[in-house]
């Protein structure tokens, strides 16, 4: 048993030892094997090495070469430039040396020249004293007398040049403020341009039949006769069917006989005492449309703060006619012209406003006080607390009295101006459209004349000739006749330009 224990024993022993030896040996055969692997990779590694290696020696030296030609390429044209640089420089250097001689030369010439100068100029210097010393002999006269005595002419012509300068300066200035003024006008006239209707002195109130009449008339013409005393008019019943004529100079009167006649008619019930009443109605309506039209004049002209009776006396213009011109639509008009005058020269305008629309207010009652109405309506504003900044305006828009302020003078132009507009009042305009007829037919009477035409409100006249029997040198001396004509036949104010125009044409159409 033990025998068998100890020879298996012995037996593991050996196999253990039989197989750790087998297991090395195998192992040394694959280290072996491993390691002679290994050296044949490194070796294949070295060559592959050494190949690469070999191969980056080759381009490194290829780009190399390349960089040194292309230094060396560089290089050269670098050294070329530099010599082409070095060559402008020098041809530069020896232009500037030759300059340098040049003005070297130049500098020498001039120091003789200077040189001869200053000889010449102490010669000069002593023929002039003698030549002085000799004038003063002849002449009598030191220097400075003689400089004196030339200063003195020399005075004088500067005076005479001074006195034309500033005549020909006056002239030019009255030539444009002549043009200022004409340019102020025609923008205030522009810009306030107010329609004008002639007023009569009648009123013609229309009937409904011509039965009427005798019912106006009364019995034995008792209601024609109260009618008259109250209202003060004259009740006119001719043959003109179916109307009535009122006549008076005052308008009020002739305003509220108009009225109650027409009060009457419509009532149809006609007597003394039925006149009576409607004649205190229409009283009442006229005085409350005169304040009315009063107020009005004052809110479409922007002047406030007035005296109420001041503003009831201004609608009274209303019904007051000066050769038919409206006379409150006439203050009306010269309170906006005198406005933008003002405000186109810097004046006040407000005040000038105020004094173009009250400038007339005289006349409201000028058939109740003595005098010129602008002293009228002076002393009228003077009494109703105006200022005296508006009252001298009014009472000096006449030349009363002598304007002293701006707005005076410009209350005076614009009721010039509105005054004299062609077609504001009857006679003006009968007067001008018979100059105008004049002048256009004075022109019209030279040989050769084919249309004229006056223009401007009769300021310019423009004449158009025929060319085949007039030329160029015949169209100016007809101008000078003519305006030496219109000088001599006519009378107008300011000045008339006369115009001849002569016109070729030649006119033809390619085909």
């Amino acid at each position: 048993m033990i025998t068998t224990v100890v020879g298996i024993f012995v037996a593991l022993i050996i196999g253990v030892t039989v197989g750790f030896l087998s297991r090395k040996l195998i192992g040394e055969a694959k280290i072996e094997s491993a390691e002679t692997e290994a050296k044949r990779i490194v070796d294949k590694a070295a060559e592959a090495a050494e190949s690469a290696k070999k191969t980056a020696l080759l381009e490194a030296k290829d780009q190399i070469l390349n960089m040194r030609s292309e230094a060396e390429r560089s290089t050269n044209e670098r050294r070329s430039e530099l010599q082409k640089v070095e060559k402008r420089i020098a041809q530069k250097e020896e232009a500037v040396d030759e300059k340098v001689q040049a003005v070297e030369e130049r500098e020498k010439q001039a120091k003789e020249v200077e040189n001869g100068l200053v000889a010449q100029k102490s010669k000069l210097e002593t023929l002039i004293e003698k030549q002085k010393g000799i004038l003063e002999s002849v002449a009598g006269l030191s220097a400075v007398e003689a400089k004196e005595l030339l200063l003195s002419k020399v005075q004088d012509e500067i005076k005479h040049e001074m006195a034309i300068m500033v005549r020909d300066m006056e002239a030019q200035a009255r030539e444009e403020a002549d043009k200022r003024a004409r340019s102020i006008v025609a923008l205030s006239i522009q810009r306030c341009a107010a329609d004008h209707v002639a007023e009569t002195t009648v009123s013609v109130v229309p009937l409904p039949g011509d039965e009427m009449k005798g019912r106006i008339i009364g019995r034995e013409g008792r209601n024609i006769r109260a009618f008259e005393t109250l209202t003060g008019i004259n009740l006119i019943i001719d043959d003109t069917p179916e109307a009535v004529i009122l006549s008076s100079f005052d308008p009020v009167r002739r305003e509220v006989g108009r009225l109650t006649l027409e009060k009457l008619i419509a009532d149809g019930r006609i007597h003394p005492a039925r006149i009576e009443e409607m004649f205190e109605k229409s009283q009442a309506e006229v005085e409350a449309e005169i304040r009315e039209l009063g107020e009005q004049a004052t809110f479409e002209t922007g002047v406030h703060g007035l005296h109420p009776e001041l503003v009831r006396v201004l609608g009274r213009l209303r019904y007051r006619t000066s050769y038919g011109q409206n006379v409150l639509k006439h203050s009306i008009e010269v309170a906006h012209l005198s406005g933008i005058m003002a405000s186109e020269l810097g004046a006040d305008v407000t005040l000038a406003k105020r004094a173009g629309l009250l400038h007339d207010i005289g006349k409201a009652i000028d058939h109740q006080v003595e005098g010129p109405h602008a002293v009228i309506g002076a002393d009228l504003a003077r009494r109703l607390n105006e200022t005296p900044l508006v009252i001298h305006p009014i009472e000096a828009h006449h030349a009363d009295v002598e304007p002293r302020t701006v707005e005076a003078v410009l209350v005076q132009s614009a009721d010039a101006i509105s005054a004299a507009r062609p077609g504001a009042r009857r006679e003006s305009m009968e007067n001008y459209i018979k100059r105008l007829e004049n002048l256009e037919s004075l022109a019209e009477s030279h040989e050769g004349v084919e249309k004229c035409y006056a223009m401007q409100a009769g300021r310019e006249i423009r004449i158009m000739v025929k060319p085949e029997q007039v030329d160029d040198a015949q169209a100016v001396l007809m101008a000078r006749d003519i305006a030496k004509n219109i000088e001599d036949q006519l009378e107008y104010p300011g000045q008339i330009k006369v115009t001849v125009i002569r016109e070729n044409r030649a006119v033809e159409y390619a085909k």
